[in-house]
């Protein structure tokens, strides 16, 4: 009996400290392979870092033949296309979230809701291949020509409107960016609102206020959180986008201040250039720095949102 008592104390002290290295050891090697993944990156672009210096961002030239490569154009692209996707994802991702939790009866709610998520998990290359012979013909017969002419004679704005109206372009990558992250956003917002006390509606609505006014005053100052991380979560996901994006921006290696025009994102850019690129060479090492360049796009987005956040949680 003193036995078996000894051996399970001794095995109250083992398995705990095998979780806890386990922990451990899960935490340090997820850890040990971001910092590969960011010396890997450092380390094969450090040719072009060293030929371009920093004229490797600021530039727009892409010209193999030359040896000639920068991260400009694909910079701009990046940045203005996932912005796009972005600022249209936001308000339909949680005019979604708001209508599944809050209106819609529940029995209905819960196939939208599996709807929605099915929707996050079509390839991207499908998407992009309905973007090119659905989306494409749309934005070129009727959108674009639409936004030309109602903002074609506006001084400045006009800027962004101007050029051919092909369908392809910085604009229709945007949209099928935002089709893309739009059930991520969803998500996270939809359990963000589930998450709402239902004390505080009630009393909210006990006191004799509005729909507007429960929405506006008591959901959301509470979900605050949850948005910005659906807003970042999204966001990271539009960056990296790789085949969506390639079929539809048309990947051209200039930057213009026109949304019709086409452009291309550093990861289309990479999709694109990486297999006829020879190991060793300026233009592995160029896009190797681009993808370095992605990486820090999105170190900067994420610490971005933690400010906000803090800003949002001080607020409170």
């Amino acid at each position: 009996m003193l036995l078996k008592q000894a051996g399970y104390r001794k095995d109250r002290k083992i398995v705990p400290y095998l979780f806890t290295s386990l922990m451990w050891c899960g935490g340090a090697l997820i850890f040990l392979i971001f910092l590969g993944l960011i010396f890997e990156l450092f380390w094969q672009g450090k040719q072009a870092f060293s030929v371009f210096g920093f004229h490797f961002i600021t530039s727009t030239d892409w010209n193999p033949g030359e040896q000639q490569f920068s991260a400009g154009a694909a910079l701009v692209g990046t940045l203005v296309s996932s912005c796009i996707g972005v600022v249209l994802a936001l308000p339909l991702s949680f005019g979604c979230a708001y209508c599944l939790n809050e209106l819609m009866p529940q029995r209905f709610s819960k196939y939208i809701t599996a709807s929605i998520q099915l929707l996050a998990a079509i390839p991207s290359i499908i998407l992009g291949m309905w973007g090119f012979f659905i989306l494409v013909p749309l934005m070129s017969q009727y959108v674009q020509p639409f936004l030309k002419n109602l903002f074609g004679n506006v001084p400045y704005i006009e800027l962004l409107f101007s050029g051919g109206t092909y369908g392809i372009g910085i604009l229709t990558a945007g949209l099928i960016l935002a089709i893309m992250i739009t059930p991520f956003i969803t998500a996270i917002m939809q359990e963000s609102f589930a998450n709402t006390p239902v004390m505080l509606k009630e009393s909210a609505y006990s006191l004799g206020a509005t729909r507007w006014e429960v929405m506006h005053q008591v959901i959301v100052p509470w979900v605050q959180k949850g948005v910005v991380g659906g807003v970042v979560l999204g966001w990271g996901r539009a960056l990296g986008e790789t085949m969506a994006v390639t079929f539809v921006i048309g990947n051209a290696h200039h930057a213009s201040w026109s949304l019709f025009m086409p452009s291309n994102t550093i990861a289309s850019l990479i999709a694109l250039e990486f297999s006829e690129s020879a190991a060793g060479s300026l233009k592995m090492s160029s896009l190797m720095a681009l993808g370095a360049v992605l990486m820090v796009i999105s170190f900067v987005v994420l610490f971005c949102s933690q400010l906000l956040l803090k800003q949002v949680l001080k607020s409170r």
